[in-house]
């Protein structure tokens, strides 16, 4: 029995009559904020820089998927084994310059080529490419991934001059409709501008969800530092 097995056996006992009442409670709608929790704590252990618990924590996840897979192997739909098999064939097919005989010079036209093949199987399905990003993403990070594929139909601006310019026009309306104390197009023009930023992160190769991630751990790591200082702590909101 190989480790994966293994670890599907573990779960397989545990949803088992005589496994744990409260696994076999889970749904896969219960277990997906589960999901999402466990990749915040992969990041954070990436940001710690400690092996052992990026270790933990990616057990967690793959723990995870092992879960919801057992589930839809219930429900008659697929297993884990299904699963390894679509990333697999989905990687040697988004690759054909490793598995195909192509070539690609550099990471650039490796994009391009991916992109390209993606665009097809999209497009053979009667789908867009935005409609395989999730819904429940972060706003900023979601927003992100939208200029990306869009950029690849040359939909935005290729440089962050471009954007910069949409950005200050952006900001310039804010100011006129905060003026006018305009509520409703203060919220449209404030979402112009966060999108803006967003698409900006995207021309200088910038994440904007890590981004503004890093700089609110920089504010907390101040704001505690100015607890200690003075002694006390902010009571809560």
């Amino acid at each position: 029995m190989t480790d994966i097995e293994s670890l599907i056996h573990v779960m397989k006992r545990l949803r088992g009559a005589d496994g744990c009442p409260w696994d076999r409670e889970q749904t896969k709608e219960k277990l997906k904020w589960y999901l999402v929790e466990e990749c915040y704590e992969v990041l954070d252990a990436i940001d710690k820089g400690s092996a052992e618990n990026l270790k933990e924590e990616l057990g967690d996840i793959l723990f995870q998927i092992v879960f919801l897979a057992e589930i839809s192997q219930e429900e008659g739909d697929f297993d884990m084994f299904d699963v390894v098999n679509s990333a697999r064939e989905k990687m040697i097919r988004r690759h054909p310059h490793v598995f195909d005989g192509k070539s690609a010079k550099d990471s650039n036209e490796v994009k391009k080529i991916w992109w390209k093949i993606k665009k097809e199987e999209k497009s053979k399905e009667g789908n867009s490419v935005l409609d395989s990003i999730p819904q429940s993403l972060p706003s900023l990070l979601m927003a992100f991934k939208i200029t990306k594929r869009a950029a690849h139909a040359d939909f935005c601006m290729d440089t962050a001059d471009g954007v910069l310019g949409k950005l200050e026009k952006a900001i310039g309306e804010f100011r006129k409709k905060s003026r006018d104390n305009d509520a409703k197009r203060m919220e449209r023009d404030l979402g112009d501008i966060l999108f803006s930023l967003a698409d900006l992160g995207r021309t200088l190769g910038i994440n904007p969800e890590e981004a503004l991630r890093k700089t609110i751990m920089e504010f907390v790591s101040r704001f505690k530092e100015m607890e200690r200082s003075i002694g006390s702590k902010v009571t809560n909101d």
